[in-house]
């Protein structure tokens, strides 16, 4: 269905609200220059119970907010990781005041130890986080507080607020991300520090009062969802420790979520009210840690030689996750036989588990044995992962095994309720090549482009498609209003001095 702008929310009405998120997007700093947070933050302008920021301009909002996020940092796209972030987001929703909305959980690859939250419930965790939280519940405390930032309304209250700011906000923060992405930020920045520095102190403390806001609600949260109340205080109290005892840099987390002695003191006793009445820790999380840790060391040899060195020394939190890194430890060096030895050992004790049917495919995929890949996750149990990331994962291995008509029925039917999935419209967009159906394959790649803040590519493709012999009128015609819409998206950006792309 073509999307319509609503009434009295024409492309330039519609771009001064995106300027509104992009505002807010620079005074949280959480996917842009962590120098800017200080600067830039405004305070809160009031109660904002009679706002005018509806559920459908936030959920425009939040598809520019993640169109911005994929086309300036690596979004993550592996289903397994996907998957299983977005459980552990789900369970923390469930108990939060965000229940009955649906937030989207994702992780982004970055070294840094750091998260962020989006408008309409986007919530991004880098890769590094993942790596520094030593429990399940030191991840989920971190997700906790996202949510809590979500249901209190913080970022959009932020939004609104900029309505009553006389400075030419909008127009500035728009070039200095524009710039910023081309390495200038510092000049955009250092203007806006000018303009703001009245408004410093008043920043800080709304500012804290979120932050103190968001951890009180994060560990009820964290309690009612089973697990450890007392992991967001000693998380934090652990990164505190790490930034002074040797850490070149402070971890971004604490810069963009300042945390003092008194707050850390403040969640502890907070967390002690509630009964410790924890749930055990996933697999999945030692899993998903193990897979990161295997790509993170500069080389295969070097991230051989560490998971070697762990499980013959016993230092682990779990043995059967240590193995799994020590298996993509393997695959990541092509040592393709040693690894699929290793992992046979895993398959023993857990034959169907999506993990290891995954990595099972891959390895066979490497070795050009496609039906085996192919089978492989024909027969895995998808029932903790989902049939999402299960149906998401048999396509990949299916297109990796040149069986695009079989990719393409499975990624036709995911296409139809994930048009947002950027990942899915770029494999659909595969699948469909190699089906034959060259007009949905340049749609499609159209979209994903789209998803990627690629506004001019995703004209091309369009383009491309509307040349295809053969097609119907039907067909024509939906691609002609689509092209319309993203050529007026391009034509408001410009007025604003951007470019067609985020």
């Amino acid at each position: 269905m073509q999307e319509q702008w609503p009434p009295g929310r024409e492309p330039d009405t519609m771009t001064r609200q995106l300027n509104r998120l992009i505002t807010a997007l620079l005074l949280y700093a959480w996917t842009i220059q962590p120098a800017l947070a200080l600067d830039l933050s405004l305070p809160d302008m009031g109660n904002s119970s009679g706002s005018h920021l509806g559920t459908h301009l936030e959920a425009k909002l939040g598809r520019a907010f993640m169109r911005y996020v994929r086309a300036h940092s690596d979004v993550v796209d592996d289903p397994l990781i996907g998957s299983y972030l977005q459980s552990v987001g789900n369970k923390l929703a469930r108990n939060s005041d965000t229940r009955g909305r649906n937030l989207t959980f994702f992780a982004v690859e970055d070294p840094s130890i750091n998260a962020f939250a989006g408008p309409d419930g986007y919530i991004g965790v880098h890769t590094g986080l993942i790596l520094e939280a030593e429990t399940e519940s030191e991840l989920a405390a971190v997700i906790a507080h996202e949510i809590a930032h979500v249901g209190q309304r913080h970022l959009a209250r932020m939004i609104e607020a900029t309505d009553q700011m006389s400075l030419p906000m909008a127009g500035l923060l728009l070039a200095a991300i524009a710039l910023g992405v081309a390495g200038a930020g510092s000049l955009a920045a250092a203007a806006a520090v000018g303009s703001q520095a009245a408004l410093l102190q008043k920043q800080i403390n709304f500012t804290r009062a979120n932050e103190r806001e968001a951890d009180n609600i994060g560990i009820r949260i964290l309690a009612r969802s089973k697990y450890d109340p007392r992991a967001m205080a000693s998380f934090f109290q652990k990164l505190g420790r790490s930034s002074r005892t040797g850490a070149a840099t402070v971890p971004e987390f604490l810069q963009t979520h300042p945390v003092s002695s008194d707050r850390i003191a403040e969640a502890l006793g907070r967390s002690e009210k509630y009964p410790l009445n924890m749930a055990p820790e996933d697999l999945r999380f030692h899993l998903v840690r193990a897979t990161l840790r295997a790509e993170q060391f500069d080389s295969s040899r070097a991230a051989i030689r560490h998971f070697e060195s762990t499980l013959k020394q016993g230092r682990y939190r779990n043995q059967e996750a240590e193995r799994y890194g020590y298996v993509q430890a393997l695959f990541r060096g092509r040592q393709y036989g040693n690894a699929m030895q290793e992992l046979n050992k895993l398959l023993g004790k857990r034959p169907r588990d999506p993990y290891y049917r995954v990595t099972q495919a891959r390895i066979a995929l490497a070795r050009g044995n496609k039906s085996q890949a192919v089978s492989s996750v024909s027969n895995m149990d998808t029932s903790t992962i989902g049939s999402h990331a299960g149906s998401l994962l048999k396509a990949e291995v299916m297109l990796q095994a040149r069986q695009p008509a079989r990719a393409y029925s499975i990624l036709k039917k995911l296409s139809k309720s994930h048009s947002d999935d950027a990942h899915i419209m770029r494999l659909l967009g595969r699948a469909a090549a190699g089906s034959g159906k060259t007009a949905e394959s340049h749609r499609a790649l159209a979209e994903y482009h789209y998803l990627n803040g690629e506004l001019e590519a995703a004209v091309k493709q369009l383009g491309i498609a509307l040349r295809t012999d053969g097609l119907g009128f039907h067909e024509k015609s939906k691609l002609e209003a689509r092209l319309r819409e993203i050529d007026s998206e391009i034509r408001a950006l410009k007025k604003t001095g951007s470019s067609a792309r985020f």
